[in-house]
């Protein structure tokens, strides 16, 4: 008898480990799929993963990241709510709720965003809470402080603490993030220091005093920095930029129609400017040059890759 006893015990032992392994299996299923940019594949799998299983959670967080990549936002909060529900102690699972309420509220009446708001920061609170060098959740906030008006908590006071607090977890950072504040209360004499700053503490962020420069109209700063940086390295995202300066400033044509096309050849990694930017921007320089045609078969092919371009939209009627 005890030995049938043992035996069952083992018996419902491995029936359990097995269970274990199979949902490990479903999620990580799942999540490749995701990866790989098989969205309708990993939500079909995901979907499987019950509430009574141990990646119930995760499956939910990333269900909620596939509906905020194809921007259906409401969605998305459901499913990080729900993850976080569920394992209240994973920092991400609370950041992109918050991540998703903004965005919500960013189409929102000012009732809805009155409602909205103190979620969204309180989800960004948390993560922070539990993770203090979440640097998005961060970020975030400094969002929120520079945009809500005072009585939901909007504050450039509470938007600089934030930024020095970052600066002790990333300096280079913390510079960044302090030169943005400075640059939207329009002190762009202390926003440049800042971002000077910001490259001396790490020079591989050049490109974005570069950026501080062309939106300053500062371009021959801006091609100064973005040709020096193509010079010591090929990267395929200066290429872009110094294109995209090109369409901007409507100096360089040449050279930037000439990287563009470049860009264009090139399949851009995760993160990296779309073919649909590319296009449009070379839109943007065949427009200058005059050349309709061009200019319209490029804001076109822009549109083709992303429907939602609406610069690219706005360029098209410009050269019907």
């Amino acid at each position: 008898m005890r030995c049938s006893n043992q035996f069952l015990l083992s018996l419902l032992f491995l029936v359990f480990i097995i269970s274990i392994a199979e949902a490990q299996s479903v999620l990580q299923k799942g999540k490749t799929a995701y990866e790989n940019n098989k969205k309708a594949e990993a939500k079909k799998v995901l979907a499987t993963i019950d509430d009574d299983q141990s990646d119930y959670a995760e499956a939910q967080y990333l269900l909620g990241r596939i509906s905020f990549d194809e921007q259906d936002y409401e969605s998305a909060a459901d499913f990080f709510e729900e993850a976080s529900d569920t394992n209240p102690k994973n920092p991400n699972y609370h950041n992109w709720y918050g991540n998703a309420l903004g965005n919500i509220a960013k189409d929102a009446n000012p009732l809805s965003q009155g409602i909205l708001a103190p979620k969204m920061k309180a989800a960004w609170e948390k993560a922070i809470e539990l993770d203090a060098k979440n640097m998005d959740a961060r970020l975030s906030l400094i969002e929120y402080y520079t945009q809500a008006p005072g009585f939901m908590g909007g504050s450039y006071e509470k938007a600089y603490q934030m930024a020095s607090q970052i600066k002790m977890i990333d300096l280079s950072e913390g510079h960044r993030a302090a030169g943005n504040i400075y640059y939207r209360e329009k002190k762009i004499v202390e926003a440049e220091k800042e971002f000077i700053a910001m490259v001396k503490a790490d020079p591989k962020k050049i490109s974005g005093l570069a950026s501080f420069y062309a939106q300053q109209k500062q371009y021959d700063k801006a091609f100064t920095i973005y040709e020096n940086e193509l010079k010591m390295d090929n990267n395929m995202l200066v290429v872009y930029q110094l294109g995209r300066l090109s369409a901007v400033s409507g100096l360089k044509l040449e050279q930037g129609e000439m990287h563009l096309k470049k860009y264009l050849a090139y399949q851009p990694q995760k993160n990296e400017p779309s073919h649909a930017g590319a296009y449009l921007r070379l839109g943007n320089i065949y427009e200058k040059k005059g050349n309709k045609t061009e200019a319209k078969q490029a804001y076109s092919l822009s549109l083709k890759l992303d429907p939602n371009t609406k610069e690219a939209k706005e360029g098209l009627e410009r050269v019907k």
